[in-house]
């Protein structure tokens, strides 16, 4: 049995947590799809909302896809999807620096085609190496990035190009579990460079976030992620509500140790959590939902469940009692259904 076969609370999408806001932004790898397959419940979950008229929008760090490219492939697996409802951090950083740069300004691409279509696109001369002089290099993910391209973009930086990179995602969520991200490549330049990139444009930053809302004049959006490190503390930053989705990156684990900016406003298993009843969701608000766990702070700073009831009710709890000290040493099971529960989790 996983979370989800306990979380599947009662409520309708007319009185459910969706219809608390007037937006919903979805992340898109490990809350919709995984690469290009879509993530269980996900499909469904996103169609009650478009038939009971819900605005949403997708916000990726992903720039090796293009926000038609992206659409086309939500559509693909049956989630119409409009190029105007897809914010990229590829497309971000191109419209960010051709606010800063004239036309015809060079920019060394460390990414994928998608990154370079996107520059190309606002007037931008996208080039190869740092023997075209460039004044800016963007480095974005791209799964054919070598040696060579880092190398091309370090001696363009040391040169006294700006660096940029589109996003610092450490993983990107598949099939056989987390894999390098861009993140992992930003920080090989950034051993040989010996500092931090000069702008990071994606999640964290609240940019994509802030201009879906934008868009949409929306006073009251939700935030759907499965990170922490991105998708929540951006949503923080935002000053929006969040919802966790165990379906990605972030487990219960890095929950429970998540500093304040990185606590989520919600917590659910997958996408289903947006139609449970209100009540049931929330982390930070004790509710009777929980009545039947208990959980309690050890001297040592470990964390004991004792009682029954649906997993993610118990790990909503260990989340407030957590958050109330510093991150929890351990977290055992006082009693059978609370070790099934930890186990569920992942935390026994």
């Amino acid at each position: 049995m996983t979370p989800d076969d306990h979380d599947h609370g009662p409520g309708t999408a007319e009185d459910g947590l969706a219809a608390e806001f007037d937006l919903i932004i979805f992340d898109l790898d490990g809350v919709i799809y995984l690469i290009d397959q879509p993530i269980p419940a996900a499909v469904d979950a996103v169609d009650r909302l478009l038939r009971r008229g819900s605005p949403v929008a997708y916000a990726t760090n992903n720039a090796s896809r293009r926000p038609g490219d992206v659409a086309a492939l939500l559509s693909g697996m049956g989630v119409p999807a409009t190029d105007a409802q897809v914010l990229t951090s590829a497309g971000a950083t191109a419209a960010m620096l051709a606010g800063r740069h004239p036309p015809g300004t060079k920019v060394l691409v460390v990414g994928a085609e998608a990154l370079r279509q996107e520059i190309s696109a606002v007037g931008l001369i996208p080039v190869a190496g740092a023997d075209a002089a460039p004044a800016v290099v963007v480095q974005g993910y791209g799964p054919r990035i070598g040696w060579s391209d880092l190398a091309e973009a370090c001696v363009a930086i040391r040169s006294g190009a700006t660096w940029v990179a589109t996003n610092t995602d450490r993983t990107l969520p598949s099939k056989r579990g987390p894999l390098p991200g861009n993140g992992a490549l930003v920080a090989a330049l950034r051993t040989a460079l010996g500092r931090e990139p000069d702008q990071v444009v994606g999640k964290p930053a609240p940019g994509l976030f802030t201009t879906a809302a934008r868009r949409a004049g929306a006073d009251r959006p939700l935030v759907v992620g499965d990170r922490l490190d991105t998708d929540i503390e951006g949503a923080n930053r935002a000053g929006m509500a969040s919802l966790l989705v165990l379906t990605g990156i972030s487990g219960a684990e890095e929950l429970l140790g998540a500093p304040p900016v990185r606590r989520p406003t919600y917590v659910a298993a997958d996408l289903t959590g947006l139609f449970e009843q209100v009540d049931a969701v929330p982390i930070t608000t004790a509710t009777g939902a929980t009545a039947s766990w208990r959980a309690q702070r050890d001297a040592d700073g470990g964390l004991t469940l004792d009682g029954h009831g649906r997993t993610l009710d118990a790990l909503r709890l260990l989340c407030r009692t957590a958050w109330q000290g510093e991150a929890p040493t351990r977290v055992e099971a006082s009693g059978p259904a609370a070790g099934s529960a930890l186990r569920e989790l992942g935390l026994a």
